[in-house]
């Protein structure tokens, strides 16, 4: 917001959302009067395209975080294909804990660099559409989705769950948000 405002000469400077450090893509931001309106576009449904890599878990659910682990793993592509469809409509989500959700008076992301775990309660979340892009096989494969969902949705808690439905760990390993 500071590049923002010196750059344009406005004071009052928002943005609709962040991103994760690692993710790229649409931020919208908000100039003048209209950041009185940027808690309403937060609640617009958004789009990603994020990479899974499977056969690696990490701490964090990306690939900015500690490897736990890591093993060699074999995916089909339709059973891939269908494992994705799966995902579509309303589900639970365990949001993680590198979230910024408050838990106590502390966002979920402090405890998690403390290395406090809590539980968390699922949150009803709505995947719109998510289809498969790309896939490349290999001792680690990869598979590049596209995701339409609500607000509130975790990328990198679905990459984790799309692995665990296949029966093997993954992580997201990059996201753009379109």
């Amino acid at each position: 917001c500071a590049f923002v405002r010196s750059r344009f000469r406005i004071d009052k400077v928002g943005h609709a959302g962040t991103l994760d450090p690692m993710a790229n893509g649409v931020l919208i931001v908000c100039l003048g009067t209209a950041c009185k309106r940027s808690s309403s576009l937060m609640g617009f449904d958004k789009e990603y395209i994020a990479e899974i890599t499977f056969g690696i878990e990490t701490d964090s659910g990306d690939s900015a975080g500690k490897i736990l682990y890591e093993k060699e793993v074999e995916i089909d592509e339709k059973e891939l294909k269908k494992t994705i469809a799966s995902f579509i409509g309303e589900i639970i989500q365990i949001p993680p804990m590198v979230s910024a959700l408050h838990h106590n008076g502390k966002r979920l992301y402090e405890l998690a660099r403390d290395g406090i775990t809590v539980e968390r309660e699922g949150r009803k979340i709505n995947i719109i559409n998510i289809e498969l892009l790309s896939f490349t096989p290999g001792k680690f494969p990869k598979a590049e989705i596209l995701v339409a969902c609500s607000k509130g949705t975790y990328i990198r808690t679905l990459c984790e769950d799309i692995g665990k439905k296949l029966g093997c760990r993954a992580h997201e390993s990059r996201l753009t948000r379109t």
